[in-house]
C-alpha cells in the first residue's frame, strides 16, 4: 500500500512512538528496600536523559510550520501555514487504506492464491485504481449508524468548546451553512444566526434533536460516483445552491471515498466559501466506533491524519482550494499520543485528560471567468481543469500550459470551440493512463491531448476517440487505415508518432464524404512518398524519411480542398535535395525550441520547489527565534500575560 508520508513531508512532524526501557532479570529479582532504592536510581540514571531526548522531539514535533504573521490573522492554533504543505504528484492511497477492518479480513480471507503477483505486488487484483472488482458491500455503513443511532458522540467540554470557539473565528451571522456527518450537536456558537444550516447526516432522528439544523437529509457520503461526487440527486441540487461554509466535525475518519465527498463540498461553495474540517484525536471515541473506522485513521498518527485530511483537498480540486490550513486547537492540557508510554507512566495517569482536536480547512477560490490578456490565458486553463475527472494533479500541471499555448494560437472562434471541448479530456487520459509511462510519457500524453483539443475539427466523439485508441495500440488497429500507417511509420521517433497522430485523429467523424476520400488518400499514398524522398535524399535516415513524407503528406492531403494526391505527387516531385533537407531543418527545430521551452519549465519547476522549501525552513528559524525571544506571553495556567524570564523559564506549552 502506499502511503502518504515521505511525498508529502511527514517527515516533518513524526509522531514519537512509546517505548519500553531495557529490563534486567538482575535488578527485576531485587526485593530489599536498598535494592528497590538502587534500582530506582539505577533507573533514573538511565530514564533520565531518555526523557529529556523525548522531550526535545515532542518540542521539535510541535514547532508550527506557520509564519508569525500568517498566525495574526488566523484563529489559535495555527500549526500548518498555506505554503507548508507538499504532496505527490498523483492520488497515493489504493483502495485498502479506506476500508474497514471487517472489510480487510474478508478481503484476505476471500483472496485468489492464483491472482496475478504482479497485480498482488501492486495492490491491485482486478479492476482499476485498486479496486478488488465485484458488487458485495461488507459494511454497510447507513445500517451500521442507524443500529447505533442513541450512541452520543459526547465530546468532553473543553474540546467541544475549542470546536466551537474555532467556528467562531470563520462563520458569521447571515451565512448559510452546509453541515456534512450532521448528528446531534453541531457545535457552533451559540449567538450564531445562520440565514440556513441544512444538515447531511446518516441518522434523522439525531439531526432532529440538533437544534442548529434549520433542515436536514439523509445521504450516504460513502456511496459515489468515483472521481465526480457523492452519488445523490438530491444532494447534488442541494449543493447548486451555494454555501458559505461547509463543515464537517468528527466524519473523515469514516469516509470510503473522501475524495469524492470533498469534491461535492467544492461544487456546494460559493467562491470564497470555507470548507472547515473538524477531527479529534484517533483515541477520542475508539470504545463506541472503532468498528467504522477506515484503515488510514486507525493505522496513522494524529499528526500524519492532518496532513492526509489536507491532501484531501489537494486532491479533489486541486489548485480550486486556496489558503489550505491545518491548526492543532487541542486543550492546554490534552493527552498526547504517546501518553500510554514510559514518561506517562512515571508521571502518573491521564484518564481525566482531554483528547487532542485538529482542523483543516481550505477556501474555494473563484475560477477565471474569461481570458484578459495573454498572461491570464493558463490562469483561465487552469481553472477549467480544477474539477476534471480522469487527470491526477501531475496530469493537470503539464497539460495546462500545452493548452495554454494552442488556445493562443487559435482565433477567437476556435477558442470559444476549444473551451466547449474541455470535457473531452476525460475521454482522453481514460485511454493515456493505460498507456506504458516509459514508452510514452506523461509530457508526450500532455501533448497529445492539448494537439488534439487544439484542432478545429476535434470534437472528442466516440469514432474520433476510438480512432485515437487504435492509432495508441489500446485497440485493434483497422486493417484498412492504421494497420499500414502503423507498419509504414514505425521508424519514426515517438514523438513524431505522437505529432502525426494529433493530426490524424480529428480527421474521422466529421461525416464527409470529401475527408473520408482525404484519409483514404493518405493511407494509400505513403509508401509512393517514401520512395520519391528516398530516391531524392539517398543519405537520409529512414526515420527522417518517414518524419518528412508523412508529414508533408499529411499537412497537404488529410484537409480536404487543400491538394489531391495527384497536385501533391507532381509538387513533390519538382523538389531536390536541398530543398528536402531544408524543410526537415526547419521541422526539426520546433523539437529543438519544444525541449528549450521543457528544460525551461523543468528549471522553473525545481526553482518554486526550492523556494517553498527555503519558506518552511524560515519560517521555523522565525517561530524558533519568536519563541526564544519573546519576552511576554499567555499563560493558559493563570489565564494571564505574563512576562517571561530570560534564565531558567521555560515555556508552559
Amino acid at each position: 500500500m502506499t502511503i502518504l508520508s515521505a511525498a508529502c513531508g511527514l517527515a516533518a512532524i513524526t509522531s514519537v512512538h512509546a517505548f519500553a526501557p531495557p529490563s534486567s532479570p538482575g535488578l527485576s529479582s531485587m526485593s530489599s528496600p536498598a535494592a528497590a532504592s538502587a534500582s530506582t536510581s539505577t533507573q533514573l540514571y538511565i530514564i533520565g536523559p531518555m526523557i529529556r531526548k523525548m522531550r526535545e522531539k515532542e518540542d521539535k514535533k510541535n514547532m508550527p510550520m506557520a509564519a508569525p504573521d500568517e498566525a495574526k490573522v488566523e484563529a489559535p492554533g495555527l500549526r500548518v501555514g498555506r505554503d507548508a504543505w507538499k504532496w505527490p504528484p498523483v492520488w497515493p492511497y489504493d483502495s485498502t487504506f479506506f476500508k474497514r477492518q471487517a472489510e480487510l479480513d474478508a478481503s484476505k480471507n476471500n483472496a485468489n492464491p492464483l491472482a496475478n503477483p504482479m497485480q498482488m505486488m501492486g495492490g491491485v487484483t482486478e479492476g482499476e485504481n485498486g479496486d478488488s472488482g465485484g458488487d458485495e458491500v461488507l459494511f454497510d455503513s447507513m445500517a451500521y449508524w442507524k443500529k447505533n443511532g442513541e450512541v452520543k458522540t459526547e465530546l468532553d467540554e473543553r474540546v467541544a468548546e475549542k470546536i466551537t470557539n474555532h467556528y467562531s473565528f470563520y462563520l458569521r451571522d447571515g451565512m448559510t451553512v452546509l453541515e456534512l456527518g450532521a448528528a446531534e450537536n453541531s457545535y457552533l456558537p451559540p449567538d450564531l444566526k445562520l440565514n440556513k444550516h441544512v444538515g447531511v447526516g446518516a441518522v434523522q432522528s439525531q439531526m432532529d434533536s440538533n437544534p442548529s439544523i434549520t433542515s436536514s437529509m439523509i445521504v450516504d457520503l460513502n456511496n459515489v460516483i468515483d472521481d465526480e461526487g457523492v452519488d445523490s440527486q438530491e444532494f447534488a441540487a442541494l449543493c447548486d445552491e451555494g454555501f458559505d461554509a461547509v463543515i464537517m466535525a468528527n466524519t473523515i475518519d469514516f469516509l470510503n471515498h473522501p475524495r469524492e465527498v470533498f469534491k461535492s463540498s467544492w461544487r456546494a461553495l460559493k467562491p470564497g466559501g470555507i470548507m472547515i474540517v473538524p477531527f479529534l484525536a484517533k483515541d477520542a471515541y475508539v470504545d463506541k466506533f472503532e468498528e467504522a473506522f477506515t484503515k488510514q485513521w486507525r493505522d496513522m498518527s494524529d499528526d500524519q491524519h492532518m496532513w492526509v485530511c489536507g491532501s484531501f483537498f489537494q486532491f479533489s480540486a486541486g489548485e480550486g482550494w486556496e489558503g489550505l490550513k491545518g491548526f492543532d486547537i487541542s486543550p492546554f492540557d490534552a493527552r498526547k499520543e504517546e501518553d500510554g508510554n514510559m514518561l506517562s507512566k512515571l508521571q502518573g495517569g491521564d484518564s481525566d485528560k482531554p483528547c487532542g482536536a485538529f482542523v483543516v480547512q481550505a477556501q474555494k477560490k473563484s475560477m477565471a471567468e474569461g481570458v484578459d490578456d495573454a498572461d491570464s490565458v493558463e490562469e483561465f486553463i487552469k481553472s477549467r481543469l480544477w474539477m476534471m475527472p480522469s487527470l491526477e494533479d501531475r496530469d493537470k500541471k503539464l497539460v495546462a500550459p500545452r493548452l495554454a499555448r494552442a488556445y493562443d494560437a487559435l482565433d477567437s472562434q476556435d477558442q470559444d470551440r476549444m473551451v466547449q471541448h474541455f470535457d473531452s479530456l476525460p475521454k482522453i487520459y481514460a485511454s493515456l493512463i493505460k498507456m506504458d509511462q516509459f514508452a510514452f510519457t506523461f509530457s508526450m500524453q500532455a501533448q497529445l491531448a492539448a494537439d488534439l483539443l487544439g484542432d478545429p475539427d476535434f470534437v472528442g466523439n466516440d469514432l474520433q476517440v476510438n480512432n485515437m485508441k487504435m492509432g495508441l495500440g489500446l485497440r485493434k488497429p483497422s486493417a484498412e487505415f492504421w494497420a499500414p500507417v502503423g507498419k509504414l511509420t514505425a521508424a519514426m521517433a515517438p514523438e513524431d508518432k505522437v505529432n502525426l497522430l494529433s493530426y490524424i485523429v480529428p480527421r474521422f467523424g466529421s461525416g464527409d464524404a470529401s475527408q473520408d476520400e482525404a484519409l483514404e488518400a493518405f493511407v494509400s499514398g505513403l509508401k509512393p512518398t517514401f520512395a520519391v524522398i528516398r530516391s531524392k535524399c539517398p543519405a537520409m535516415d529512414e526515420s527522417d524519411v518517414q518524419l518528412l513524407g508523412s508529414e508533408l503528406l499529411a499537412s497537404e492531403v488529410l484537409k480536404p480542398g487543400r491538394s489531391t494526391r495527384e497536385e501533391f505527387a507532381g509538387w513533390l516531385g519538382a523538389l531536390n535535395e536541398v530543398d528536402l533537407e531544408f524543410i526537415l531543418t526547419k521541422r526539426k527545430s520546433f523539437k529543438t525550441d519544444a525541449k528549450e521551452e521543457l528544460a525551461k519549465f523543468k528549471e522553473e519547476r525545481e526553482m518554486d520547489e526550492k523556494r517553498v522549501e527555503e519558506r518552511r525552513e524560515k519560517i521555523q528559524e522565525q517561530v524558533k527565534a519568536a519563541r526564544e525571544n519573546r519576552s511576554v506571553i499567555f499563560n493558559p495556567r493563570t489565564g494571564k500575560m505574563e512576562e517571561v524570564e530570560k534564565e531558567g523559564f521555560k515555556l508552559p506549552f
